[in-house]
C-alpha cells in the first residue's frame, strides 16, 4: 500500500501532578494527526500498530516534577506522541529481503497508528503455536526479563530463601512469583489487591497471597512473615514498602522495581517512616533498570520459552489482559493500570 500522508496519534497535552485527566478543558492527552514522510530509505519500514503495551513506567515519563538528568530515558515533552512499545505489522519495506511486508515486529511505535522505523530497531516476532504474540510484550518481554534479572542478578536469590512479592498479580509480579518458586526454589508470599487475584497468584505457585485491600492486611502480613523474610520484591513502594522494612531479616535485600503507589502523587508522595530499619538491620535496597540487562533479552526469552514448553511456568490467556479498543480509547485502556482491573500484562488490541 502507498504510505499514508498522515497518521493519527495521541500526544502529551499537559503533564499531570496527580491522576491523568482524560476529559475537560486541559486533558493529559490530545488526539492529533502527524504528517508522514512519503518515501522510505533502504534501511526503513512503515508499520501499522496492532497491539500496544501498557506499562506503569509510562507514567514516570510524563511527570512534571522529574529532573531529566535523573531519568533513565528522556521525558516526553508536551506536544510529543505518548511513548509505548507495540506489536506492529510491516506494511511497506525499503528492503524486503531484510524485513518483508506482513512480518510482525516489536517496535517503539508510541501511540501512533502508523510509524516509520529503522529496520535495525525492529525485533522480528515468531509466533508460538497456541500462544498469542502479545506475550512477547509480557511474560516473554520486558516484564519477564525484569523479573529474571532482579531475582538472579540484582538480589541473587537462592533456593530455600523466602521472598515477598508486591503487585504479584501484575505483569512483572506474576513472573517473579513463578521464576522464584518454580525455577529457583524460594518460598513465595504474594501481595495482591483482591481475593480473586490472590487465589490466582497461589495457582501460579505462591505459597500464600495476601489481599492488601482487607482491613486485616497488616495483621495478615505480620503473621505470614513471623520469621521474617530474606527478600522483598517491591513493585509498589509507599505503605507496603514501609511495612516490609519491618519484615526483612538482618541483611535482607529489596529489589526496588517500581513505586506505582506514588506514580500519581507527584505533588504529595508517600514517604517512609521505618527507614531506620535499613540502618539497624543492614538492609540492602537495590534499585535496578531492566535496560541494564537488555543485552541478555534474547537469552532470557529463550530460557523462559523453554520453561513454558517444559511446563515449569504458566503463560496463557490468564497471564495477560487484552482489551479491544478503538484508537480513540487508547488512553482509557492505559488508565486501567491504576484501578487494579487488569491481571497480568495489560495490552490494548486496536480494532
Amino acid at each position: 500500500m502507498p504510505i499514508p500522508h498522515e497518521t493519527r496519534q495521541w500526544v502529551l497535552n499537559s503533564k499531570p501532578l496527580d491522576l491523568p485527566v482524560l476529559d475537560g478543558p486541559n486533558p493529559t492527552f490530545k488526539l492529533t494527526t502527524a504528517l508522514l514522510p512519503q518515501s522510505l530509505s533502504k534501511s526503513q519500514v512503515l508499520v501499522k500498530t496492532l497491539y500496544l503495551s501498557n506499562d506503569p513506567a509510562q507514567r514516570c515519563w510524563i511527570s512534571p516534577t522529574a529532573d531529566p538528568r535523573r531519568l533513565y530515558l528522556p521525558p516526553i515533552a508536551e506536544g510529543e506522541s505518548m511513548g509505548s512499545n507495540a506489536v506492529a505489522e510491516v506494511i511497506e519495506s525499503g528492503a524486503s529481503d531484510r524485513l518483508a511486508p506482513g512480518t510482525l515486529v516489536l517496535a517503539k511505535t508510541n501511540w501512533r497508528e502508523y510509524s516509520i522505523h529503522e529496520i535495525d530497531d525492529c525485533q522480528i516476532l515468531n509466533p508460538l503455536p497456541g500462544l498469542g504474540v502479545t506475550h512477547f510484550m509480557g511474560s516473554f518481554g520486558l516484564p519477564g526479563l525484569t523479573a529474571y534479572y532482579a531475582l538472579t542478578e540484582v538480589v541473587k536469590a537462592k533456593s530455600g530463601e523466602t521472598i515477598v512479592v508486591s503487585g504479584a498479580a501484575g505483569a512483572t509480579g506474576s513472573m517473579v512469583v513463578q521464576i522464584a518458586k518454580k525455577l529457583i526454589g524460594l518460598k513465595v508470599i504474594g501481595i495482591a489487591g483482591s481475593e480473586e487475584k490472590c487465589r490466582w497468584v497461589e495457582k501460579l505457585g505462591a505459597d500464600i497471597c495476601i489481599n492488601y485491600r482487607k482491613p486485616s492486611f497488616e495483621e495478615d502480613l505480620f503473621r505470614e512473615t513471623d520469621d521474617f523474610v530474606d527478600i522483598y520484591y517491591d513493585n509498589v513502594g509507599g505503605r507496603i514498602l514501609d511495612l516490609m522494612l519491618l519484615r526483612l531479616k538482618r541483611y535482607g535485600r529489596v529489589a526496588a522495581c517500581g513505586t506505582i503507589s506514588n506514580y500519581n502523587k507527584d505533588a504529595d508522595p508517600v514517604g517512609l517512616k521505618n527507614f531506620y530499619e535499613v540502618v539497624s538491620n543492614r538492609i540492602a535496597i537495590l534499585g535496578f533498570i531492566v535496560f541494564d540487562y537488555i543485552h541478555k533479552a534474547a537469552e532470557v526469552r529463550n530460557l523462559l520459552i523453554q520453561a513454558w514448553k517444559d511446563g515449569k511456568i504458566v503463560v496463557d490467556d490468564a497471564t495477560e489482559t487484552v482489551v479491544e479498543a478503538s484508537f480513540e480509547d487508547i488512553p482509557r485502556v492505559w488508565m486501567k493500570l491504576f484501578d487494579g482491573s487488569n491481571t497480568g500484562k495489560l495490552t490494548t488490541k486496536l480494532v
